[in-house]
């Protein structure tokens, strides 16, 4: 019988995956003051023994301004960095599993209500604090105005970008994801829907690239050799004048040329008035086509739920590894389902041997154990 491609190994770049199974980042607004909490020791201490090959942490903001919620993850100082490095060390001391952080600016996204208290923005009168992005445009009619980043402010971004991804090596991740989707602060740059200046950082294709290809350039610089870099992209607004595939191909391919170990796609998220149909795997064509046109490893994300379908996806050559966000939160062990599915083998911590029934597929391998 083959192996199934979902429990296959890849590389990328330094790291060696043993399957395309990758959890993807799943914001859960409970930090303090961007301090990882114990809802985050055990949140991710029960993915990281779930069998997948990588698990990519939540938007982790750069900067205090570049939280999405007040209980947004962040990597700007050192209270954060050590409440992360605990959860880490948990993580590192039950589980091989490759770690990988997602650094963010959500820009005129930002100051906004936990998802469960509405999720609107927080004036600052009421708490909040000034927005920022590309343009003076807010995310919302109803909304108040960010302030346009000065170039000078775009210079200290970029070194909050660096001092994150310092934090993170010396923390010891082995993947960081750069957040250039999802309406957030690089991806409004790339937008012209958010983007509407008229300098060095607006108007054209190269123009509004040249921000988020700057972050990337100084992150794959500072993160080392042996961490891999990569990239989420929004591949397309779903509105009309607004960022799409083909610009997005554009940017992937210098990506690819600057270094950058994978392409993780994603849509939507710019604006208010995007229209999305949404079906199982609606996003894997934006996906194939931007794995057209590299050769670096692409994921794909968004609504892939069943074992069979991201086993396809990946024997169609669509992509090139599953990643999977809420699907993990209703059955953390996901992949255990997908190995059982599919006749493919996963690992598990040996306090979990005796937990499948008598009869069921040895996807834990040759294992024996004995009951006292």
């Amino acid at each position: 019988m083959t192996s199934p491609y979902l429990f296959s190994p890849i590389a990328l770049g330094p790291q060696k995956l043993p399957n395309r199974i990758m959890i993807a980042p799943m914001c859960q607004y409970s930090a303090q003051e961007g301090n990882a909490t114990d809802w985050h020791q055990a949140h991710l201490g029960s993915l990281a023994i779930s069998g997948a090959g990588l698990l990519c942490l939540e938007a982790t903001a750069v900067n205090p301004q570049a939280r999405i919620t007040h209980g947004c993850l962040g990597l700007y100082n050192d209270a954060n960095q050590a409440a992360l490095q605990k959860v880490v060390d948990s993580i590192r001391a039950i589980s091989p599993i490759k770690l990988a952080i997602q650094l963010s600016h959500a820009g005129r996204k930002a100051s906004s209500r936990r998802p469960w208290e509405g999720g609107a923005l927080i004036p600052q009168d009421a708490g909040g604090w000034q927005t920022v992005a590309p343009s003076a445009l807010p995310h919302k009619p109803e909304e108040s105005a960010p302030a346009a980043l000065s170039e000078k402010e775009i210079a200290q971004l970029i070194a909050d970008f660096v001092s994150a991804t310092v934090r993170a090596r010396e923390i010891g991740f082995d993947v960081i994801e750069l957040h250039l989707a999802h309406g957030y602060l690089l991806h409004q740059f790339l937008s012209p829907l958010a983007n509407q200046r008229s300098d060095a950082y607006g108007g054209s294709l190269e123009n509004r690239m040249r921000l988020p290809l700057q972050v990337f350039e100084a992150v794959r610089l500072a993160a080392g050799p042996d961490i891999a870099v990569g990239v989420r992209l929004s591949a397309t607004d779903w509105v009309e004048g607004g960022w799409d595939i083909e610009e997005c191909v554009t940017i992937s391919k210098r990506l690819q040329s600057l270094g950058a170990d994978f392409l993780d796609i994603s849509s939507g998220g710019v604006s208010p008035l995007q229209k999305i149909t949404l079906s199982p795997g609606y996003q894997v064509p934006l996906a194939e086509r931007i794995k057209q046109a590299v050769t670096i490893p692409v994921m794909t994300v968004g609504l892939i739920t069943e074992p069979a379908h991201a086993e396809q996806i990946l024997q169609n050559g669509q992509a090139d590894v599953i990643a999977i966000a809420r699907a993990f939160l209703v059955d953390p062990r996901w992949p255990w389902r997908a190995a059982a599915a599919l006749g493919g083998k996963v690992s598990a911590p040996q306090q979990f041997y005796r937990s499948l029934p008598a009869g069921s597929p040895a996807i834990f391998g040759d294992i024996h154990t004995a009951q006292r």
